[in-house]
């Protein structure tokens, strides 16, 4: 049986992950957390196999959350769950020593692989996230290509980040408001992002100005 601590700062995350993994018959969820202070707290009490760690959390987030889940239990999974894949964020929380990265909008069947791949004690990194650990090359549109953007995906996402509205991007780039549209619903496929907040954020720490 594997034992999971599931750690999220929304509650109903924390039932909908319960209720995932529990229905599972090698699977059983031995403690929730809200942050990543308790998660640390939880690990050393529960003795869990896997921890399902949250990285945005206020207080304290799953980075660090991850660090006192290994000081105090070293043996113990940490699998970061998260809607984000920036490179900054990625690299921060496997070198606190998380085993893997899955993304929120991941199928159910891949998380609870994922599980079981990090109980097993393989790496599970989400193939949309496993770009964003290279190296940066210094080159904005190869940085973007290892993702699997087109030089226009490009163009697009860099305008977003700018604060231009759909309108506006089709306009400077002679392009209809819909292919725009169609341009960056393949962009927040490709980096795992839901919103165009996120995918600014992406832009700023992925796609620096040439």
């Amino acid at each position: 049986m594997i034992r999971v601590l599931v750690a999220d700062d929304h509650r109903l995350v924390r039932a909908g992950l319960r209720t995932l993994l529990e229905a599972e018959p090698d699977i059983a969820v031995v403690a929730e957390a809200r942050d990543g202070g308790e998660a640390a707290e939880s690990a050393t009490a529960t003795r869990p196999d896997v921890v399902l760690m949250d990285l945005s959390m206020p207080g304290v987030d799953g980075v660090d959350g991850t660090r006192g889940v290994l000081a105090g239990r070293p043996e113990v999974r940490v699998l970061v769950l998260t809607s984000f894949s920036d490179r900054v964020r990625v690299r921060e929380v496997l070198a606190a020593g998380a085993i893997g990265y899955v993304l929120k909008d991941s199928e159910p069947e891949a998380l609870v692989a994922a599980v079981r791949a990090a109980a097993a004690g393989h790496v599970p990194i989400d193939p949309r996230v496993a770009a964003a650990l290279l190296p940066s090359t210094g080159d904005p549109e190869r940085d973007a290509a290892a993702v699997g953007l087109s030089p226009r995906e490009t163009e697009v996402l860099r305008l977003v980040s700018q604060g231009l509205a759909n309108k506006q991007i089709a306009r400077a780039l002679g392009i209809t408001e819909r292919t725009v549209k169609a341009h960056l619903g393949r962009v927040f496929r490709e980096i795992g992002v839901v919103d165009r907040t996120s995918a600014a954020l992406w832009a700023r720490d992925n796609l620096p100005t040439p």
